[in-house]
């Protein structure tokens, strides 16, 4: 009779370890303090019982790279901006998301409902959006210092320590702007004249080189630098606490817009989980949740009634619409992307 109820319980633990095993685990990769990682993935995993699992990355090359190396069988979700995209999708790195699956898609807004870089939104769902502009320090710079690009560019300025962000689409379309130039031009002069600007600065004394927008933004707090590239929501948490130390900007020139958005990678080894996450995240109050703690925008919005108002109000989350019209979004350049990585190489090695 002992051995008849212990096997029993065998079997019930077996049973119980094959549910939660049926359950499983899903494997996040994605920027690094992009979401409360002590509250937003275990809300999830007590609606769902699925266990979340993180890994980060500080750019979207960085991502790419690791896909190509294996990871496209290693993780369910990966949350890449959106002048990468087209570069996953023909490189078949992407599944197709199952929309019967994700109703929740319905709470987009129209700006991000079949958006250019994916038609249909066949592979992508908006997560979040924002801008690039400068971090700065008010007790180093005023507000007058910093309305151009020209306080990093023109040399005969004193901006203190600074960094330029590690990004090249964004970094070169800033220098492409100052110069008078399309964000996304091609044209090898202007490139040229881009990657000179970039490579002339980054040899200033005053130039502490290339980092990630929280690497820059933490330098910023800690007095390394006086300013830094970053992305807005980096550096909006600190301004709103400290309003009177620390500001945020985008120069009159203007800088990038960008969305981010939730993929599975092609070989994801839980597909359901998968779409799981993708329909919670789209919950308005969850999707709020993640702009609430971001300091970033919403691409859905069923959120914007959750959203806190003080974000609402504020021109860098949600930009004013003279802010709107300096800036632009990061084209995929199909073969024309060997240019831009011949001059970012340049950049780099001289």
């Amino acid at each position: 009779m002992k051995k008849f109820i212990l096997l029993m319980v065998i079997v019930l633990m077996c049973m119980s370890g094959a549910a939660w095993a049926g359950k499983g685990e899903l494997k996040i990769f994605t920027w690094s303090e992009y979401m409360d990682e002590a509250t937003f993935p275990q809300a999830f995993e007590k609606a769902t019982g699925i266990k979340v699992s993180l890994d980060m990355y500080e750019s979207n090359e960085e991502m790419m790279a690791k896909l190509q190396s294996g990871g496209i069988g290693q993780y369910d979700i990966i949350i890449p901006s959106d002048y990468i995209i087209p570069s996953l999708i023909n490189l078949k790195l992407l599944t197709p998301l199952d929309h019967s699956k994700i109703p929740n898609l319905k709470n987009l807004s129209e700006k991000f409902t079949s958006p250019e870089f994916d038609p249909g939104n066949k592979f992508t769902a908006g997560y979040q959006w924002g801008t690039v502009g400068l971090m700065y320090n008010k007790k180093k710079l005023s507000q007058e210092d910093v309305q151009s690009w020209s306080i990093l560019f023109d040399p005969s300025k004193k901006p203190g320590a600074f960094y330029l962000i590690d990004s090249v689409r964004d970094m070169l379309g800033i220098a492409l702007l100052y110069l008078g130039y399309d964000f996304n031009s091609v044209n090898p002069k202007e490139l040229k004249a881009a990657a000179d600007l970039l490579v002339t600065t980054k040899k200033r004394e005053a130039c502490l080189g290339f980092k990630g927008g929280v690497g820059g933004k933490n330098d910023v707090i800690s007095g390394v630098a006086a300013a830094a590239v970053v992305y807005n929501g980096d550096a909006i948490q600190t301004v709103s606490e400290h309003p009177d130390t620390y500001g945020f900007i985008v120069p009159k020139e203007g800088g990038t817009i960008w969305i981010d958005s939730m993929c599975i990678p092609a070989k994801a080894p839980n597909l359901d989980a998968a779409h799981q996450w993708i329909n919670w995240v789209l919950i308005p109050e969850n999707s709020a949740a993640l702009s609430n703690y971001n300091h970033y925008a919403s691409p859905n919005k069923a959120a914007i009634p959750f959203l806190v108002k003080e974000d609402l109000d504020n021109s860098g989350v949600w930009p004013t619409p003279e802010i709107i019209k300096t800036l632009r979004f990061v084209k995929d350049l199909g073969k024309d992307n060997k240019i831009i990585d011949q001059a970012w190489t340049r950049v780099k090695s001289h």
